[in-house]
């Protein structure tokens, strides 16, 4: 028996595939350069949500709407990968812990040039 829930080994498949039918079979320039960082299905394995996160800011909402445009197309070709009786629809989101990492990564550094630039004060007097 798994120690997981149905729904989490899915997410887990459900992510790796989506990943690669974006890669290989999207073929929207706009979307620019995308990874898809996770996915949730939910218990009835009917919806799923995939996060991504997109290297251009600028981009973010606009690979969001490309991908949400192609949804139906994906999920076709997410039935023709998986064997289950259904498969889920889907809706793409921004992934907020990706930007919100990188913000702490932002105060990390500031802390650090602040220390550093304190130390290198103390070594005039």
């Amino acid at each position: 028996m798994h120690s997981y829930k149905r729904s989490a080994r899915v997410s887990d498949l459900v992510r790796e595939e989506v990943a690669d039918i974006v890669m290989n079979k999207i073929k929207h320039k706009v979307l620019g350069f995308i990874t898809v960082t996770g996915a949730k299905v939910s218990d009835d394995l009917r919806n799923a949500t995939v996060y991504i996160s997109v290297l251009d800011p600028a981009d973010r909402d606009s690979a969001v709407r490309k991908l949400n445009a192609s949804a139906s197309f994906i999920k076709g070709e997410l039935g023709r990968r998986l064997k289950m009786k259904y498969v889920p629809s889907l809706v793409f989101r921004i992934d907020e812990a990706v930007e919100y990492g990188r913000k702490i990564d932002r105060i990390l550094d500031d802390i650090k040039s602040e220390r550093d630039h304190h130390d290198d004060d103390e070594d005039l007097f």
